[in-house]
């Protein structure tokens, strides 16, 4: 086992691996920007080095400056969390030239998953449900004009190194396609130095459902079950659930094998997942695979028990994974609570928590790293809590939120706690009518 993992990550996920490392005996290392000097994650950890200012590429993106802190102090593994480099394959193979354990899968399944073509190729080859599209990238307005009227619309064109919402157009009316092309491959080369896009049919009315898997180095493979994350504002999710109000057990075991299926295509090893569209009539189709754990990843830990990190970080150690199956035995439900103003398109509120008051009491969970006094810096993610209920039904679970969101008080700056609130009274969502698109149409009081 690892004698010491430095965390490359900041905030509630770093706090997140540094408790499951202190109840596995693993000496740890924050590594934080001057942003950061004063968050919880540098005061818990054993030891914590400053990487540099806050802009992100100075810091939390610099891999020398990581791979220092690190060598420094003689950390023999890395811990990526998610977001920032937790999917770039060339940190993890840096990680392995310098003799240090990258906490996650190999640069090779990093760089064939994020990809999103190469991923869907793969995942055809498997025999993996892929929504119908493109076979490869686009090479003019032209060829995605044509292809458009092949499939019939509405079609949605994607960045192929794409996430996040960015680099994607949906298009209805075919004369909307080479202004959506453009801007499109404008966006992708924008945001990620890749202009690669490609198209696929657009999935009317979807949920968007997720599959958690662990794979070990030896070959086995198992899934964790489902989580619902259709709920998003602007591609972003905002709740997350488990089980799916909309899966059966039949969906269920379908969709299980399907993302086995897809993680042994690459004989994946650590945590990931499998992420699905599906569509009203219960087809289901491959999007994505997310080579890192999750930020909602906490859902699946409350309904069946089980410490994702402790089996991610057992895994990387070479710890063969039980290989079992598993079904939700709670129900349970996230919000992410950020520091933004719902009432003003959400925009991101960072600054100095006057008064802090966080839930309690059974069947709640809070992942969080700030307090009062804390200031919310305006250079990362606005995220700044996780609230998680936990029941035996959903209703049980709803219930259990709402009276925890009214316990969450935030003074100081605005966030997301009145959307949460106003969501979980809200008919149709807690008649589990919803997809996608619900915050669309929802309107907030």
């Amino acid at each position: 086992m690892f004698k010491k993992i430095l965390i490359a990550n900041r905030g509630e996920i770093a706090l997140r691996i540094i408790r499951t490392c202190k109840e596995m005996g693993i000496r740890t290392v924050a590594v934080y920007s001057t942003a950061d000097k004063d968050s919880l994650h540098v005061r818990f950890a054993d030891e914590a080095v400053c990487i540099g200012k806050p802009q992100s590429s100075d810091s939390y993106l610099n891999i020398p400056h990581l791979m220092a802190a690190a060598e420094i102090t003689n950390a023999d593994a890395i811990h990526p969390g998610y977001g920032f480099l937790a999917e770039n394959a060339r940190f993890a193979e840096i990680c392995g030239e310098h003799g240090i354990k990258f906490i996650g899968p190999t640069p090779d399944m990093i760089r064939r998953m994020g990809d999103k073509m190469t991923a869907k190729e793969t995942m055809i080859a498997a025999g993996v449900p892929v929504i119908p599209g493109s076979e490869g990238l686009l090479e003019s307005v032209e060829e995605a004009q044509q292809l458009a009227k092949e499939m019939g619309l509405p079609v949605i064109l994607k960045a192929t190194a794409g996430g996040g919402g960015k680099g994607m157009r949906v298009v209805w009316d075919i004369e909307e396609i080479a202004n959506a092309y453009e801007m499109a491959k404008n966006e992708a080369r924008a945001a990620f130095s890749n202009d690669g896009i490609y198209m696929e049919k657009f999935v009317e009315e979807p949920r968007h459902i997720e599959i958690q898997i662990a794979g070990d180095q030896y070959g086995k493979v198992c899934h964790l079950s489902e989580r619902d994350c259709s709920i998003q504002r602007r591609h972003q999710k905002l709740v997350e659930e488990s089980p799916s109000p909309f899966m059966t057990p039949e969906l269920r075991e379908k969709m299980g094998e399907a993302a086995i299926k897809a993680a042994s295509a690459i004989n994946y090893e650590s945590v990931g997942t499998i992420e699905f569209l599906v569509d009203k009539h219960r087809n289901f189709y491959f999007m994505e695979m997310n080579t890192r754990i999750q930020v909602e990843h906490g859902v699946t830990e409350e309904v069946i028990n089980f410490d994702l990190i402790k089996e991610q970080i057992k895994i990387a150690a070479g710890i063969p994974i039980s290989g079992k199956n598993y079904t939700p035995q709670m129900h349970a439900i996230e919000c992410r609570i950020n520091a933004e103003d719902p009432h003003n398109d959400f925009r991101p509120s960072p600054g100095k928590i006057t008064v802090l008051h966080t839930p309690g009491g059974h069947g709640v969970r809070v992942d969080s790293h700030i307090y009062a006094g804390y200031v919310i810096p305006p250079y990362y993610d606005s995220m700044v809590a996780k609230v998680i209920a936990v029941a035996q039904t959903r209703e049980e679970a709803i219930n259990t939120m709402e009276r925890a969101l009214s316990e969450f008080v935030i003074e100081g700056v605005k966030t997301t706690i009145p959307f949460h609130q106003q969501l979980m009274q809200d008919e149709n969502f807690r008649k589990g009518n919803f997809t996608t698109k619900f915050t669309e149409t929802f309107k907030l009081q």
